[in-house]
């Protein structure tokens, strides 16, 4: 009963997170679209109240005119309308998915032995430490460097070191699914701390000194800018490593980490093509275009590298007879019964019967011998052999007889 109700926690909290991430991320890339085709009003009207830029768009069967002021207009309106909610709610459900889909069970999801063999409290403490430590890094990072010449590119820079140092410190002590996603939540953990602790409250300052009638100082919506610019460079690298746990052929190899690292370059480069986009079609950049092919290069350049070599066909012989379902019932038994068993049928697999093991012949072989991702972590010690057992077995025609 327990693995069914964690199953509905982990569905309806992966639809929840889902539902906010798409209202997050819909409204962080409408506003940066919005930033970028932003043009000089032209008449006067506009620029008296100080109205900055302006775009004019039609949408839903309407004409809307979107105006940004330069600093701030000379009177708010009673009713403001602020988005922080989306992000918020987004972390808060993501951070609960990831603690019924990881941390409840450390041990199988979380820890690889091969890798570390730590206590499943002291796996939870340094994975939460990744959040803490990478937040804390980053905003020193821009305060310090932010304000230089060239600072956006210094700061760009020293992000991509250390998200490179952080991505090869969790592939090298976690589980590889559970460190690519680690990574992911590291990055939108710093992302939704973008809006908590800077952009909201410099928005809230500037708001109370024009309800107090005090003059708006400029250096937050500066701030503000400039961690929302960051945002929506990191969006592109944490949606592929939440979505990179249903493709193990990414997290499975060897240089993991690098693939990770690859695929995020790849994602943030053609990002940067659409943000570029706007200004060119305005004339006020070139063509972006070299950014998405770079970024797309990258991405192919990964996908010929993972490429698997093909298997040669194994036949019995004298010096190899085929390998019998004796021999490999055991292993199932010692190997997959806990979590697929009589009592416990995780994902709805259960295989303690010859039968069930023949119908399931074709998922054991993609996930002990082709993915090697089961047993989860490796926590009964499969070994090599016994995975190679299992793959000439299902080669051989898995028969059960």
């Amino acid at each position: 009963m327990e693995s069914y109700y964690l199953d509905w926690a982990n569905l309806l909290l992966r639809w929840l997170h889902v539902i906010t991430a798409i209202a997050w991320i819909g409204a962080s890339f409408y506003f940066v679209m919005l930033d970028s085709s932003l043009e000089k009003p032209k008449d006067q009207e506009s620029l008296d109240k100080g109205v900055g830029g302006e775009q004019w768009a039609v949408h839903g069967g309407g004409f809307y005119n979107s105006q940004k002021y330069t600093v701030s207009p000379k009177k708010l309106p009673d009713h403001l309308h602020w988005s922080y909610w989306e992000s918020y709610s987004t972390w808060l459900s993501g951070f609960a998915l990831f603690s019924v889909s990881y941390l409840w069970n450390a041990s199988t999801y979380l820890i690889d032995k091969s890798k570390m063999d730590w206590s499943p409290g002291a796996a939870i403490g340094v994975a939460l430490a990744f959040f803490v430590v990478f937040w804390m890094v980053y905003d020193a990072i821009c305060q310090v460097f932010g304000k230089r010449k060239n600072g956006d590119a210094i700061v760009g820079f020293l992000l991509f070191l250390f998200i490179c140092f952080a991505a090869w410190l969790a592939c090298h002590w976690f589980a590889g699914r559970a460190a690519f996603l680690l990574v992911g939540a590291m990055l939108a953990t710093t992302m939704s701390a973008n809006v908590f602790f800077w952009i909201i409250p410099g928005q809230r300052k500037n708001v109370a000194n024009l309800r107090a009638g005090l003059p708006v100082d400029p250096i937050h919506g500066i701030r503000g800018k400039q961690r929302s610019v960051h945002n929506t460079y990191f969006t592109l690298p944490v949606l592929f490593a939440m979505l990179s746990g249903h493709y193990s052929f990414t997290y499975t190899h060897p240089q993991n980490w690098m693939v990770l690292v690859a695929i995020m370059l790849g994602g943030a480069l053609i990002r940067q093509f659409f943000v570029v986009r706007h200004h060119w079609k305005l004339g006020r950049a070139s063509h972006p275009l070299p950014y998405a092919l770079v970024g797309v290069a990258i991405l192919v350049g990964v996908i010929v590298l993972l490429k698997p070599q093909p298997a040669a066909p194994v036949e019995a012989s004298a010096a190899t007879p085929a390998v019998s379902f004796a021999q490999v019932q055991p292993l199932v038994q010692q190997h997959c019964l806990a979590c697929h068993g009589a009592q416990v049928q995780m994902k709805n697999v259960r295989l303690d019967t010859p039968a069930q093991i023949a119908a399931h012949a074709q998922a054991i072989y993609q996930q002990v011998t082709v993915t090697k991702i089961m047993p989860m972590g490796n926590a009964t010690g499969m070994t090599e052999a016994d995975r190679a057992l299992i793959g000439r077995w299902f080669q051989e025609g898995a028969k059960t007889q």
